[in-house]
């Protein structure tokens, strides 16, 4: 037997073998969760090397260039114009590509890459409306690329053919803006996809008489809109000046075959929200018949008064409290996106106000990122479906819930020396660890199970990655999955902070220029390089955040 099939041997032995006490309980369902990481580091197996000689024409070049540049205009660091897309070129590529909502896949689609050097050609021209852009925010350049995108109700006007901004016959304009923006990134054309069956759905969602539209990109065959566990679908809800856009994910099955329909939102005077599709669906449990009222007592004089049973029928009895839900960490990213982006985008240590809201943006933007990077990881992972995979992550909730419990009074410290010795005793490697770690921190995320995402993020301070302590200040900031505690944060905010000036790698937005004293302020309440400002709440738009 070699030590490498070991430890999932020992795996699978524990998963099917009665436990003999609570601790090989907790144990057992960690080291589960090692055939993640082993399948990981087996498809990483050395191989031999082979050398293969790169070609770009120049047309190519010239064009990479072009990206390049527009880039660095933008504040997304690519490096000398080169023309050769490389690993910090990509990394600048997922900078632009978050910054505008895009999936971070670290490749341009043609519409990004058009949309990106057409900007930068714009931003070159200058006139009033450049400069007064430039002139009212604090983002720099970066402001162009959000004003310039909002022109476009989020992408799609500028397209190659399209609508021509009349729109296809029976749609919206804004519809139509996004069909051609889909078409973009997939092989058929616009007018293919409005042929497509389930492609747009149309219903009254929100009771004002006018159709309201869904597409589902689960049809169109595009890997940009549609990943290998999830995809996207966009509501169209009328407005009186239009209709409003807003994007959602939804998880597909093991088949591929579940599709959104107009029955999966729901819609009001505040909005639409999309039924959460990682629940089952609800069973109406009927409120329980009224007791049958008591014979009434004679009145004066032999009467008796008029029985009240069919007016107190009428009345709807709500007897049963609605089932406490936990709070949506996906729910909550959409509201403090709102926010960023009527702020004119994310704050910085300068112009910080608002300590809270600070650290919100950073919590939403490391869920990104976690995300994205466990998408990326989980296509290594072979002969596991996504279910399975879910399945062993879920499998850590009994083993490190005793240290996410510890987190409501124990110091950062004594925590994570706490995790460390249940990252020492489970027979996996570091590197094990920290893949699995970081597989089901998407794991949870994706799926809103914070209990998940926490657990998976103090196993990665344990595994030696101590700037994911950040992550665990960021849920015991908000309160997601924990009791909120400010001072607890603190601490494991520091413990990150710590690690990063020491030299230790980022884990989040590695290129984001002064994010680390960002951090620092936030945490302290104190903006860099100015006094406490007192927060201005008219300001602000008026979202409540729960």
């Amino acid at each position: 037997m070699t030590r490498r099939t070991l430890p999932v041997l020992v795996a699978l032995s524990l998963a099917v073998t009665a436990p003999v006490s609570a601790m090989a309980d907790n144990l057992g369902a960690a080291i589960v969760g090692g055939i993640i990481g082993g399948a990981i580091m087996n498809s990483q197996k050395p191989r031999q090397k082979t050398y293969v000689k790169k070609s770009y024409n120049s047309a190519a070049r010239a064009q990479n260039r072009e990206v390049q540049t527009s880039l660095n205009y933008f504040g997304f660091p690519a490096g000398t114009p080169d023309g050769v897309l490389g690993s910090r070129s990509r990394t600048a590529i997922s900078q632009y590509q978050a910054h505008l909502g895009y999936p971070m896949t670290g490749a341009l689609t043609e519409y990004e890459r058009q949309f990106l050097v057409s900007s930068y050609n714009r931003a070159q021209l200058g006139g009033p409306q450049v400069v007064k852009i430039l002139q009212r925010s604090q983002q720099g350049p970066r402001a162009l690329l959000t004003a310039f995108q909002k022109e476009q109700g989020g992408g799609g006007t500028m397209m190659a053919g399209g609508h021509g901004g009349f729109g296809y016959a029976g749609l919206p304009v804004e519809v139509s803006d996004a069909v051609d923006e889909i078409a973009q990134s997939s092989e058929p054309s616009a007018e293919q996809l409005l042929q497509r069956a389930g492609f747009i759905q149309t219903a009254d969602l929100n009771g004002d008489g006018k159709n309201d539209y869904v597409i589902d990109t689960a049809v169109t065959g595009s890997s940009f809109w549609c990943g290998q566990t999830e995809c996207a679908t966009l509501l169209f809800a009328s407005t009186s000046d239009g209709y409003a856009r807003k994007q959602f994910m939804y998880k597909l099955n093991a088949q591929r075959t579940n599709k959104i329909t107009t029955a999966d939102f729901q819609c009001d005077y505040a909005g639409c929200k999309m039924n959460d599709p990682m629940l089952a669906s609800a069973t109406a449990v009927p409120a329980p018949a009224p007791a049958a009222p008591a014979p009434a007592a004679p009145q004066a004089g032999g009467t008796t008064m008029a029985s009240a049973s069919a007016s107190i029928s009428a009345i709807p009895m709500f007897t049963a409290p609605a089932p406490t839900v936990a709070p949506s960490l996906a729910s909550y990213c959409d509201k403090v996106g709102v926010l960023t982006n009527s702020n004119g985008g994310y704050v910085t240590a300068v112009s910080m106000t608002d300590s809270q809201l600070a650290l919100s943006e950073q919590m939403c933007l490391t869920r990104t990122y976690a995300i994205a990077r466990g998408e990326s990881m989980i296509t290594q992972v072979a002969g596991l479906s996504a279910e399975q995979v879910d399945a062993q992550c879920d499998a850590f909730g009994p083993a490190l819930a005793p240290y996410v419990a510890a987190l409501e009074g124990g110091s950062a410290q004594d925590v994570m020396g706490q995790v460390r010795s249940f990252a020492l005793g489970a027979n996996m490697s570091i590197e094990q660890l920290q893949s699995t770690g970081a597989i089901c921190l998407y794991s949870g995320y994706r799926r809103d199970k914070q209990d998940v995402a926490l657990g998976a993020a103090l196993l990665l301070v344990g595994a030696g990655q101590v700037p994911y302590a950040e992550t665990v200040g960021h849920h015991l900031s908000q309160g997601f999955g924990v009791t909120q505690n400010g001072e607890i944060a603190k601490e494991w905010y520091d413990l990150a902070i710590t690690a990063l000036d020491g030299g230790a790698e980022p884990v989040y937005a590695p290129s984001q220029e002064g994010r680390v004293e960002l951090l620092k302020a936030a945490t302290t309440g104190v903006p860099s390089g100015q006094p406490v400002a007192t927060p201005q709440p008219a300001a602000l738009p008026t979202f409540k955040m729960e």
